[in-house]
């Protein structure tokens, strides 16, 4: 195995600390005007402290949501309607117990379908008093209705887009429904519009609002009549969480538990994602992507092996080392070859990396690696891996001390 060290980098420190500093600058859209190293550098570090400081306050934000449930009410819905109503609280009780520092408004849009004419849509727009909605789900929101076996989907989720008051950053709709919307695009099932929408809604017109609006879709099953509508959605606004809430029997409290894992899924989730991508092209450009992933390993004899160069440094043991602005720069790398197998398409992906299945087989034999590549390949420099190497040794550095003294509490308090 061929290998480098030390002194063989000294060179190519100073030509990354380069790069790096050019790609800063081409960010801020500014060339500094300073010639000093000492001087670009800190006329940088103010604009990434004040970009971190609005990351911080876009982190804040991103902790109010809204999250409206949007539901099928024909009769088969009786215990759907229930689920909804009682697993609130629970679910309000176990996000407070994580994070205080989340709140949230609650809204609820109900459909049936045409033939029920005034009843065909129920809407409670969002409010941040948790018995306000479970008064109004039991009072006002009844299992009824329905005619043939589609309902109005289309009609439910226009309504929800667009005559509820979305306020917050984070934008989060729960569907559950068990029938398809009407049209043979749709289902073959029984159908009194087999041409679609009636009132010529289509599910492009709609998700395009949805997106618009920056709001994050979820879509709870119960059976699989709604497999079509599933796949022609995310042909429109790429990959979305799917929540199994198929139940066998008659059995409320598993259908509760179903309800509140898959709320709280949502919520932890969409906070991640609106943190991270704060704009909704780029985050349907990420569900879009999702789209070309595989779960499963390759069959790894039918791909060829590759050769690449595997960069190694010594991570900070000491907050000195942490602060040190240029202990990666002057860090001595190991740089040695590595040979490999890669499957050819991602298992899954990020906010700005594919994860790919890879074998190590260096040493003769088969290791099993996650290798990951980023979205934009122009940005896949050595520089802006080892920047992402940078951050990993760091984060890793403070929550293995953060760990450390949550034992030693946790120890004293036993």
């Amino acid at each position: 195995m061929n290998q480098k060290t030390g002194n063989d980098f000294s060179t190519n420190n100073m030509k990354l600390l380069e790069e790096r500093l050019r790609r800063y600058e081409d960010e801020v859209g500014q060339i500094s005007s300073k010639s000093t190293l000492i001087d670009r550098v800190s006329y940088l570090r103010k604009n990434r402290e004040s970009d971190v400081s609005k990351a911080i306050i876009n982190i804040e934000d991103s902790m109010n949501f809204d999250l409206c449930f949007v539901l099928d009410c024909t009769y088969s819905m009786s215990p759907y309607i229930k689920a909804t109503k009682e697993h609130i609280l629970k679910v309000a009780s176990y996000v407070n117990s994580h994070n205080s520092n989340i709140k949230f408004w609650v809204g609820f849009c109900g459909y049936r379908d045409h033939y029920d004419h005034i009843d065909r849509l129920q809407i409670f727009n969002f409010t941040n008093s948790l018995e306000k909605f479970k008064t109004y789900i039991t009072n006002k929101v009844k299992a009824e209705g329905g005619d043939d076996d589609p309902e109005d989907v289309l009609g439910g989720l226009d309504a929800a887009i667009t005559e509820m008051t979305w306020s917050n950053p984070t934008r989060i709709l729960i569907h559950i429904g068990d029938a398809p919307p009407h049209g043979r695009r749709f289902t073959n099932l029984d159908d009194n519009y087999p041409n679609g929408d009636p009132n010529g809604l289509t599910a492009e017109s709609v998700l395009k609002k949805m997106k618009l609006k920056k709001i994050l879709y979820y879509f709870g099953k119960i059976n699989n009549s709604t497999d079509v509508m599933l796949n022609v959605f995310r042909e429109i606004v790429g990959e979305f969480p799917v929540f199994d809430l198929m139940t066998m029997g008659d059995n409320p409290e598993v259908l509760i538990d179903k309800f509140c894992k898959a709320t709280s899924s949502a919520i932890f989730s969409s906070i991640t994602l609106t943190t991270t991508l704060r704009n909704s092209k780029s985050i349907y450009s990420l569900q879009q992507k999702k789209l070309q992933i595989n779960p499963h390993e390759p069959d790894w004899t039918t791909h060829p092996e590759k050769i690449g160069k595997l960069l190694c440094c010594i991570p900070p043991r000491t907050l000195a080392e942490v602060k040190d602005e240029y202990y990666f720069i002057n860090s001595s790398f190991i740089e040695q070859d590595i040979f490999f197998i890669l499957a050819p398409q991602p298992f899954s992906v990020g906010a700005e990396r594919y994860a790919y299945f890879a074998l190590d087989t260096s040493l003769g034999q088969a290791n099993k690696l996650v290798i990951k590549k980023y979205h934009d390949i122009k940005i896949g420099t050595i520089e802006r891996y080892l920047e992402s190497a940078e951050i990993f040794n760091i984060a890793y550095f403070f929550s293995t001390k953060f760990n450390i003294a949550a034992e030693r509490i946790i120890l004293t308090t036993l």
